[in-house]
Parts: C-alpha cells; structure tokens; sequence
C-alpha cells in the first residue's frame, strides 16, 4: 500500500499543526507543501521548523511559481532557477525529499493560437537543459532531488509524455533529477499510461495524484488499479501526493481519497504475514510472489 500525502492548501485548519491533524485522523502520511515564489517559501521557514518540531512530516513542495525554468524571457528565468534553489534548501533543511516543477505552466500551448512559439524544439531543450543542470548540481548538494513533472500540452509545449523528461534527465546525467508524475496529466498525454510508468521506471522520483477530471481520485474515470499497479511494480515508493480541486463537501472529499487509493492499489503484506506466507510458500514448493492481487 502507498502513502499517501496531501497538499496544504486542500487541508482545513489555520495552522501546519492543526492541519496535519486533520490529514493525518483522515489517513494522509504527510503534507505537500506549496512554494510560492519571491523567496516566500524561505520567510516560511521559523513556521516550517516549527512544524517538523512538532511532528509534521513535510518531505516534497511542489512549486506555485508565475514563471519557470522554460520561460521565454532569461531573467524570468534565472529569476525561476533562484526560487527553486531556494526551494530545495528549504526543503532539505526540514528533511524532505524534493522539489516540483513542471518546465513552465500556462506560457505557450501549440494547440492554440498562434501555434508556433518563439522558441525552436532545440532552444527550447537547450534552455531546459541548462536550467535542469544548475538544479540538478544544487539539489545534489543539498542532499535532496528536483522532480521535474510533465504536463498536457494545453498548459506546456515543452515537457508533456514522461518519455522526453527521461530524455532530458538523461542527457543532464545526475541522480538528482528525476521525473515527477501526475495521474492527470499523463491521462491526457500518454496512451497506455501504465506501460509509459514501467518504461520510466529509473527516473520515477515523486508522484501526484488527481483522477481524469482534475478531482479528487475516485471521482473521475482513471483506471486506478492498472496505474497504480503499475507504480508497484516499477518500484517506487515515495508518497502519493493529491493535488487536484475537490467535489462535494470538501472534509469528506478528503477523507475519502486515503481508503480509495488503499482499496485501489496493490496491498502488501505486512511483515508478520510476509514471512508466514515465505514460510507456507517453502513447506509447500510454491513460489511466494508478496503481492497479492489488486
């Protein structure tokens, strides 16, 4: 069974403190923290160390930025390459793991008006690769990993099927870049998004969750037990981070995310039972796999 974690703003509560005791009474592991830009995520910081103080576990941010590391204009995007750096110290010092970004949101789409950009395909990977590189060396210090995140091609003409993020992470050649995904946007691009997790399955670092329609898992079509089986079996083990808009009363929109990812993904023995069944599965001759069927 994943973790699952949940993004700060989806939580009530006017306090770290007092939401983590929501997320946690409702089944959540962790919270996702948000990092706006400006160095706000950093002024946070008496506020955050507060929080791990008391118990809060806050291991990833995702970014909540106007500009990114694929923006048109070079000091919007060295401007974008400060904030996360800043985001990644941050992140690093309250003992987490890593930071999210898409390569720009909102800046240009091919599918709409005026459908070329600025920019060719191979200014655009330049760009991206330079700004990935700084990223990628500074989170390495820092002993943390940027999570760069495709998105549709609605919101980025850049970064869209995790395919080309494998090929960007791997052209920049370090182990603090990995990919992060979204259950959303990879059920607009990707035509078989299970077979497309089991090929990135290297670079997986850190996963967010939202269903077909952008709400809460279980609200939309997505096929859950496929997805998230195949998340199993490419091994990762982060946390499922739900970032995705809520229908319905939002406490019990919440609430009901934990036990519906339980119920839809793989279920792992706990360790008692594990080795009770390697033992059965010994006395008997029979292979013991450790997973039972979703």
């Amino acid at each position: 069974m994943f973790q699952t974690a949940c993004q700060e703003q989806l939580i009530p509560g006017d306090t770290l403190q007092h939401k983590w005791e929501f997320a946690a009474e409702a089944g959540y592991a962790a919270i996702e923290l948000r990092g706006r830009g400006d160095l706000h995520f950093r002024s946070r910081l008496p506020e955050l160390r507060r929080a791990a103080a008391d118990g809060v576990p806050m291991p990833t941010v995702c970014v909540d930025m106007p500009h990114f590391v694929g923006a048109f204009d070079e000091e919007l995007r060295r401007d974008a390459v400060t904030q996360l750096k800043s985001q990644l110290s941050v992140i690093a010092e309250l003992g987490g793991r890593g930071a999210q970004t898409p390569a720009s949101y909102g800046m240009f789409s091919r599918r709409l008006p005026p459908f070329t950009p600025p920019r060719s395909p191979d200014e655009d990977r330049e760009v991206l690769l330079l700004g990935l590189t700084e990223l990628g060396e500074h989170a390495r210090a820092e002993g943390v990993t940027l999570f760069l995140e495709p998105l549709n091609r609605y919101e980025d003409h850049m970064v869209n099927r995790l395919e080309q993020a494998v090929e960007l992470i791997t052209a920049v050649g370090l182990d603090s870049v990995r990919i992060g995904i979204d259950s959303y946007h990879m059920n607009i691009e990707e035509a078989d998004p299970p077979a497309a997790i089991l090929a990135a399955a290297p670079y997986l670092g850190h996963a967010q969750v939202s269903d077909s329609n952008r709400l809460q898992p279980g609200a939309g079509h997505l096929d859950w037990p496929a997805w998230l089986g195949a998340l199993d079996a490419a091994g990762y083990t982060g946390e499922l981070a739900v970032e995705c808009r809520l229908s319905g009363d939002p406490a019990a929109a919440l609430r009901s995310v934990p036990p519906f990812l339980h119920q839809a993904g793989p279920q792992r023995p706990a360790a008692g039972q594990a080795a009770a069944q390697a033992t059965a599965g010994q006395a008997t001759g029979q292979a013991v796999t450790g997973q039972a069927p979703s």
